[in-house]
């Protein structure tokens, strides 16, 4: 699910710090380590389980944000003799040092997922593990699953295989450095094909219905003692890399649901009442959405770059909400699907999905990859693997849960840290949600800055009129202290 809380950037920002250590107190985010844990992973870190594969002499690269430690995929692309293309997508093999009963495995089962906050990021394993003998750094062997993706010339994908191998990165690229490598003909063949296969994989989304949701980064710049809102539109070439992870777990879900055991990412379409208050937030960001035009035309035609356009990307993310994992067995349980699942799509990606490619933020991925390398050798998936099988779906909603619940209490508190000095101006807004139970209690979207906050009418006044301007006067907006609040002026 994509965050939608911004990032710190410059400045000092030391009260907005403050506000956010005190919010992860108050959410109960876990973040130091039990001493057990940190013992166990300094055992594994030495003595991982290696694999008998040297898979070293391939040349893959990594496409991180600068001064990036936890590198879970690498990726290594050619051409074909006859056309086509050979994706080698390199994912850490996490299970070479997490062994399944031990501290290691408990406390990530605890927290789940890694929780990113504007100023850090909640890891799921410990340094040692994610940032050091796991993470695929440049000029050092790291034990990995070696993923071979053959496509056509058309980015139809043909042939799919997975082991375990050594593998070496040989470059730590930023996606600045990619998309000006690509853009000027330096790059390397392997990273310039990041583009033809990237683009490949967004024409056949397109052509299935798919939706790729690029959300620009949102960014709190500190001025002082106050704070401005700021978007930064994604680069092509984060969008190609993100196209290929879409393809490495649309070729993971395919191997699971063929070899009769696996858990998928599954999305379901969005309701019609999450749509229409899409449209009620386009309308109050200025957002042109032509009649009979579909949700995934209009993302498409969207400019990142303008500021309106921006918000209102971010604003998208919460149709994918909704999304779940689906655990499925031949056998099936109480909570296992018994055979194929009835519903595997994920709607955003228009196919069967699963989380595969980030091992080192999110538990499931170790566990998908066990599945996917068994349906491969034909075999039958480790014990340890089908006996956590039917917990593991809740485990992550648990941790989705308490992700959505971080991102949430943060763009709360980056909204009132940009309001917090405009006590008392009016502003026009628009009022896109209304409380079924309390009509005079909702949420107005103002044009500029484009900004959300709740609004209350006066109880023994008219309700809140859903989906029609209103302008609104900021009462309260304290980060940390008092959350935004508007009421009509």
């Amino acid at each position: 699910m994509p965050s939608r809380h911004p990032h710190i950037t410059g400045g000092d920002g030391a009260a907005l710090r403050a506000a956010l250590d005190d919010l992860r107190h108050r959410i109960g985010v876990p973040h130091a380590f039990p001493a057990s844990v940190l013992a166990d992973a300094e055992r594994a870190a030495r003595a991982p389980r290696l694999p008998a594969e040297d898979a070293t002499h391939l040349p893959f690269f990594t496409v991180d944000p600068p001064g990036s430690h936890e590198l879970d995929h690498a990726l290594h692309l050619t051409r074909a003799p006859r056309g086509g293309f050979r994706v080698h997508h390199a994912v850490s093999d996490t299970a070479a040092f997490v062994t399944p009963g031990r501290p290691l495995d408990t406390e990530a089962h605890r927290r789940a997922v890694a929780l990113s906050f504007p100023d850090l990021r909640v890891p799921l394993h410990p340094h040692r593990i994610a940032e050091d003998a796991a993470s695929l750094l440049p000029d050092v062997p790291r034990p990995a699953l070696l993923w071979t993706l053959d496509l056509d010339a058309d980015g139809t994908l043909t042939a799919t295989d997975v082991r375990r191998a050594l593998v070496r990165s040989h470059a730590r690229l930023d996606p600045a450095t990619v998309q000006r490598e690509i853009d000027d003909g330096t790059a390397e063949d392997s990273v310039a094909l990041l583009r033809d296969v990237g683009r490949l994989c967004e024409e056949r989304e397109r052509a299935r219905g798919g939706i790729s949701l690029a959300a620009p980064e949102q960014r709190i710049v500190p001025h002082g003692d106050r704070y401005r809102l700021d978007h930064r539109a994604l680069l092509p070439a984060e969008r190609w890399t993100a196209q290929l992870s879409v393809l490495l777990g649309t070729a993971a879900a395919a191997l699971m649901l063929d070899g009769g055991t696996g858990v998928l990412r599954t999305l379901p379409q969005a309701p019609d009442g999450a749509v229409a208050r899409l449209h009620r937030v386009a309308r109050a960001l200025d957002v042109d959405w032509p009649p009979h035009t579909s949700y995934a035309a209009l993302l498409r035609s969207l400019d990142p770059h303008r500021p309106r356009h921006a918000a209102f990307l971010q604003e998208c993310t919460t149709l994918l909400r909704g999304a779940g994992y689906t655990a499925f067995s031949p056998g099936g349980s109480a909570l296992r699907a018994a055979g194929r699942p009835a519903h595997p799509e994920h709607a955003a990606v228009a196919a069967p999905y699963t989380h595969c490619a980030a091992p080192l933020g999110r538990l499931v991925d170790r566990y998908t990859g066990e599945l996917c390398l068994a349906a491969v050798a034909g075999t039958e998936p480790p014990a340890w693997v089908t006996g956590a099988l039917a917990g593991l779906p809740a485990a992550m909603e648990r941790g989705d849960r308490r992700a959505a619940e971080a991102d949430d209490a943060c763009v709360e508190l980056m909204t009132a840290a940009v309001l917090w000095d405009h006590i008392g101006e009016v502003f026009d807004g628009l009022v896109t949600d209304v409380r079924e139970d309390r009509p005079h209690e909702g949420t107005v979207h103002l044009g500029e800055p484009p900004v959300a906050g709740r609004v209350s009418a006066p109880p023994d006044g008219p309700p809140l009129p859903l989906g029609e301007p209103l302008r609104v006067r900021l009462l309260h907006a304290d980060p940390g202290r008092s959350p935004v609040r508007f009421g009509p002026a």
